[in-house]
Parts: structure tokens; C-alpha cells; sequence
């Protein structure tokens, strides 16, 4: 099994972990051992993303630098050099047969879990850089491709709530079973018609379905147990809400009439799983998300109707003293996000059958 030796000791923790920790943590999430003789050298004066260590595990030769100093460095030749320039904080010595790649001339390295293409973060981990590290490591650890509310409303609000979560020790699991609960407490109140309320809890679950996810990241925890508990709870509670809400109409004073209220839940129910099969099957037949195959598909998911769009919409209704016309306008905009995703699919079935490639535009 590869292997990684940490050079150096350093006491300022980065997410409440230290250095060594973090980079345990890391390996081990990334199937590689730690020990002294290792075949990647790492500095633990820096803090980095984990996609380094992945790029320089699989480069035989490589070192990688900031500032000129060693931060990683996968090389049988000169083992000793490297490490005492990483622990001095020299620059890189000449070694034969070595590539060196400096991070300030790294360019972007495409992330496809995280879908976008970036810089990752590496810089040196002292207590006055802690702060300015955690933000950076924050927001590498976010989608690149993502709905409006996610990307632009409340990534300060998570900020503070997942440095708050590691301060505590609470676990993304933790996050996520109290996020499941403020659930289930904003359905039951969209169903007594008590809408307002029911808003205040959704939106903190909200913001809390983004904190687990980004102190798993963060902390290096994630498990494919807490992502399917995650992923599960996003996949399944939509539906329940838009059924509630349009039962609580009844509660609030603006009832649809029976015919009208389970034709729209059936557009937007039905219209949701869609879509959803829809992209299932273009991961499926082309290895990748539908939102990241064009620039307009990246674009477009700031605004498909999927949850925190829809209750953009529901919002707006409710504001406006009519949230029967909200459902209605959901159960519209799900159709023509549905008529949206299946154009996409068939340009891209049309793409390949033509012998055009269908490739990500962040690759």
C-alpha cells in the first residue's frame, strides 16, 4: 500500500485537528498508510487540500511547493534534502529526475465530486493563518455547481455554523440527525397551515444540510454511511413538504378545490422523480452529472426545480397572501424544468450518436 511520512511536527490545529491528524485523517480517506518510510514526503507546516496529496501520490517525482518551500513531495532521490528543507522552511533543492510544480503557478485542477474547476488551497499553518486557512478550506470543499440559495445566500451562515460544530465536537451525523428533525417539525407545520413557522424551521435545516456536508469535508470525517443518511434525506422530504403545503392551504384559508390540489401535487411530485431518473440516467450513460455538461446546464441548476428554488417561489406566494398560488406556480415551474431536463438529455444522446464527444466544460 502507498504510503505517506509527515515531516516536521506542528501544534496549531486547523478544525480543532492537528496536523498530523488532519493528514492522517486524509490518507486514510484516500486508502494510503502513514510511516516513516513512506514514499511521499509531506511538510506539516502547511495546511492543503486533500486533492494534493492525491495528485502527488500518483505522480512519481513530483514535489509541490509553496513559495518555494517542499509542502509534498513523492521522490525515492534526495529523500533526505527534501526533508530538511521541509523542516528548515528552504527552498526546494536540485534534485535529478524531480518535477517541480510551485502552487502559485498550479493553475486549476478539475474537482468532479465537487463539480468545478479550481486552485485548491495549500499555505503555511501557523495560528495567525488558522483563520484565513479554515475559510479557504470551507469554501474548497463547496459545489462548484449548485442551486441559487446554496451558492450565494447562506454560505456565511454555514461558515460560522461548522467552525462552531468543530469547536464543539459535533460529528456531520450529529448535524444531520438535528437537521432531520427541524424536518420533520417543518412538515408538520406546513401541514397545520402554519407557514411562516414552518419556513423558519425548513430554513435552518436548510443551512444545516449544508453545514454536515462541509464539516464531514472539513474534518475529514465523511463516511459513505453519512452520506447516504445525507443523501437520503435530500432525496426523499421534497415531496412531503409540497403534499403538507398544499394540505396545510385548508388550515391557512385559501383551499384549491380536491381536483385542482392533486393534479398540481401529482405535476410536482411526478415532475420531481422525473427528473430525477432523468439525471440518474445521464450519470448513467455519460459518467458525469447533467448540470456540468454545458455552461447553460451549470446554470440552469441554480434555478431547476429542486427544493430551495421552490421555496424561493413558496416564499414569495406566502408573502404575498396566497400560497395556494405558490403550489400551483411550483407545479408549473417543475414541468418546465422537467421539459428542460429531457432537451438536455436528448442533445446529448444526439451528441453522442453524431461522434461528438460529451465531456464536462470544467474539464
Amino acid at each position: 500500500m502507498m504510503a505517506v511520512t509527515p515531516v516536521g511536527a506542528n501544534p496549531t490545529r486547523l478544525w480543532g485537528l492537528t496536523a498530523e491528524e488532519r493528514l492522517r485523517r486524509i490518507a486514510r480517506a484516500q486508502g494510503l498508510e502513514v510511516r516513516p518510510d513512506g514514499a511521499v514526503l509531506v511538510n506539516l507546516g502547511y495546511a492543503f487540500d486533500p486533492s494534493w496529496l492525491k495528485l502527488a501520490a500518483a505522480r512519481p517525482g513530483l514535489v509541490v511547493t509553496r513559495g518555494g518551500v517542499p509542502v509534498l513531495a513523492h521522490v525515492a532521490e534526495g529523500r533526505e534534502q527534501v526533508a530538511s528543507a521541509m523542516e528548515l522552511g528552504d527552498s526546494l533543492p536540485r534534485i535529478a529526475g524531480r518535477e517541480a510544480l510551485a502552487w502559485e503557478e498550479s493553475g486549476d485542477l478539475e474537482n468532479e465530486e465537487l463539480r468545478k474547476k479550481e486552485r485548491p488551497f495549500m499555505d503555511r499553518l501557523a495560528p495567525e493563518t488558522v483563520r484565513g486557512l479554515e475559510r479557504a478550506s470551507y469554501f474548497g470543499a463547496y459545489k462548484g455547481v449548485t442551486d441559487l440559495l446554496t451558492k450565494y445566500l447562506w454560505p456565511e451562515w454555514a461558515l460560522v455554523l461548522t467552525r462552531w460544530a468543530a469547536r464543539a465536537g459535533m460529528t456531520p451525523n450529529q448535524v444531520s440527525l438535528l437537521g432531520a428533525l427541524l424536518c420533520v417539525l417543518a412538515t408538520w407545520l406546513f401541514h397545520e397551515g402554519w407557514y411562516w413557522t414552518g419556513l423558519a424551521a425548513a430554513l435552518v435545516f436548510m443551512v444545516l444540510d449544508t453545514v454536515d456536508g462541509k464539516l464531514a469535508r472539513c474534518t475529514i470525517t465523511s463516511s459513505k454511511i453519512g452520506e447516504a443518511i445525507d443523501h437520503g434525506i435530500d432525496l426523499v422530504h421534497p415531496p412531503f413538504w409540497w403534499w403538507a403545503w398544499g394540505i396545510g392551504l385548508h388550515a391557512y384559508g385559501r383551499p384549491l378545490t380536491d381536483p385542482v390540489l392533486w393534479w398540481t401535487l401529482a405535476a410536482i411530485v411526478g415532475g420531481y422523480v422525473a427528473q430525477r431518473l432523468i439525471e440518474g440516467a445521464f450519470i448513467a450513460r455519460f459518467g458525469m452529472h447533467i448540470h456540468v455538461w454545458r455552461r447553460f446546464d451549470s446554470r440552469f441548476r441554480l434555478v431547476t426545480a429542486r427544493r430551495n428554488p421552490n421555496m424561493v417561489i413558496l416564499t414569495a406566494s406566502l408573502a404575498a397572501g396566497r400560497p395556494d398560488w405558490g403550489l400551483i406556480a411550483v407545479a408549473a415551474w417543475t414541468l418546465i424544468s422537467l421539459a428542460v431536463h429531457v432537451v438536455q438529455l436528448v442533445q446529448a444522446l444526439a451528441a453522442r450518436a453524431a461522434g461528438r464527444p460529451v465531456v464536462s466544460w470544467l474539464a
